[in-house]
């Protein structure tokens, strides 16, 4: 008659030991993805906005101003503001002239849109919500004067990005 081994395979506290470890692994890789997912989401938006900075001067081109820049689909800059809005959430919206972008102290737009945008004739300048900014509370601005950076506001009726 055979003998049969039972000493092959592994032991319950074995398998414990690998399956904690593969977790450990998975839970490291999912941080590093949720900080890839931001990075990515505000790269979007700068580049939007890059984009909305080209049809802008477009815009200016057929008509010697910026009046209705902000609010014209189409030829305008509205969709592409949206459009870079919509990288945070679906339901996203633009806010026009005569709104201030400010952040609260619980850091979400103090106004009732992610972006806003201001136009004149002369000049318009337009501010979106980042995910992960480098400065607390702040979105990606854009403005006539070719300025793009990270800003904390954009007061009513203003046309350059602030600090």
């Amino acid at each position: 008659m055979k003998k049969i081994n039972f000493k092959k395979g592994f032991t319950l506290i074995e398998l414990l030991v690998v399956v904690a470890i593969i977790g450990i692994l998975a839970s490291v890789v999912l941080a590093s993805l949720n900080s890839a997912r931001t990075k990515g989401s505000d790269a979007a938006i700068k580049a939007a906005l890059s984009g909305a900075r080209a049809q802008a001067e477009l815009f200016y081109d057929t008509g010697s101003t910026y009046t209705n820049v902000c609010s014209t689909s189409g030829t305008g800059i509205k969709d592409m503001v949206l459009n870079a809005a919509q990288k945070l959430a679906s339901t996203a919206t633009v806010e026009g002239t005569a709104v201030a972008f400010l952040y609260n102290s619980a850091g979400a737009a103090a106004t009732s849109g992610d972006a806003v945008c201001h136009d004149s004739a002369g000049a318009w300048a337009a501010i979106v919500s980042l995910k992960g900014p480098a400065t607390a509370s702040s979105g990606w601005c854009v403005d006539s004067t070719g300025a793009s950076k990270e800003a904390t506001v954009l007061s009513a009726s203003t046309y350059v990005c602030g600090l």
